[in-house]
């Protein structure tokens, strides 16, 4: 009899032991992520980033990528406010959506949605063609004093965290933002091609869009956006060069008003776990972005920050109505 016992408790702990062994069956089935922007975008890079470490996880299953882009993110926050829910949604949203909203006024908002969590930030970087006769950040200040108007930048979306960048530079240097010659491109490698092509004075766009460009020589760095240096990135600030400015993008998610409280709670478990992933961890490092987590309410904070951030930045720029 002690033998029966002591053979079943063996195989308990042998069941226990597999159980922990084998991959977490799927949570959340037939998820699917909006990118609100062209693929290569930062949204499409964040949001291709939490599909891959939420399926490798075994977090979701089904996951689905689907592009909208327009409108700096508001189309694809329309789509997830309004759409008929066929199953679980996430939204990709970042500083470009809040200044959109902010700038065009459209008829949904951030409020119209249900803040999941807030992933990662990214800073963004100052370039002009190789081959420019402007070889650092000195030479950009010279020439904005000099004539403002005669400098154009290749930034993102109108209001967007570029524009918002050059105008705050442009702000420092001559005393107005609504000097800002900025030139609007929808995607990354359309701005490129034109800061490569010497069609513009400057870029401004995220860290990582930028780098492999500055690292085959097609493109000068002049300066980073960060406070402080960024590890294995050998490029001065603005700040540490006289230009006092420190500006950064970030990226987080947004579900649906219309989910049940189970499904929300889902969501924003499943996350939470994402975020301590390897393959997350991995992603961070490999594309060069901080990881920065919150949670719903710290992330509901975060977005009011933001927006008077940004209020504050348009309006230096003339572009609220």
């Amino acid at each position: 009899m002690m033998l029966f016992r002591r053979r079943t408790a063996l195989l308990a702990v042998a069941a226990l032991a597999l159980a922990a062994a084998a991959p977490a069956s799927a949570e959340i089935k037939s998820l699917e992520i909006i990118a609100p922007a062209n693929p290569g975008s930062g949204f499409d890079q964040t949001s291709r980033a939490v599909q891959a470490a939420l399926g490798e996880a075994g977090l979701a299953s089904g996951i689905q990528v689907l592009n909208v882009p327009g409108a700096g993110g508001t189309i694809g926050l329309a789509q997830l406010v309004s759409g008929q829910k066929r199953g679980p949604t996430l939204l990709t949203i970042g500083a470009t959506t809040v200044g959109a909203i902010l700038s065009n006024k459209p008829p949904v908002t951030l409020n119209d949605a249900e803040p999941v969590a807030l992933l990662l930030k990214e800073f963004s970087m100052l370039v002009v063609p190789a081959n420019s006769d402007i070889k650092s950040l000195a030479d950009l200040t010279a020439k904005i004093k000099a004539n403002p108007s005669s400098v154009t930048w290749a930034v993102g979306s109108a209001g967007g965290i570029d524009h918002l960048i050059a105008g705050q530079i442009m702000k420092a240097v001559s005393g107005d933002a609504r000097k800002t010659n900025a030139i609007n491109y929808a995607g990354g490698g359309e701005q490129i091609a034109s800061i490569i092509g010497g069609h513009v004075t400057v870029g401004v766009g995220g860290i990582p869009e930028f780098a492999s460009q500055v690292e085959s020589g097609k493109l000068r760095a002049l300066a980073i956006t960060s406070a402080e240096r960024l590890p294995g990135l050998d490029v001065p600030t603005l700040k540490e060069q006289g230009v006092d400015v420190a500006y950064g993008t970030w990226r987080g998610l947004m579900g649906s008003k219309k989910a049940s409280d189970a499904e929300k709670k889902e969501l924003v478990d499943a996350i939470a776990k994402m975020v301590e992933t390897k393959a997350w961890k991995d992603t961070l490092a490999r594309y060069g972005w901080i990881g920065s987590y919150e949670g719903p309410d710290g992330y509901a904070a975060f977005l009011k920050e933001q927006e008077n951030m940004m209020k504050t930045g348009l309006a230096d720029l003339g572009l609220l109505k």
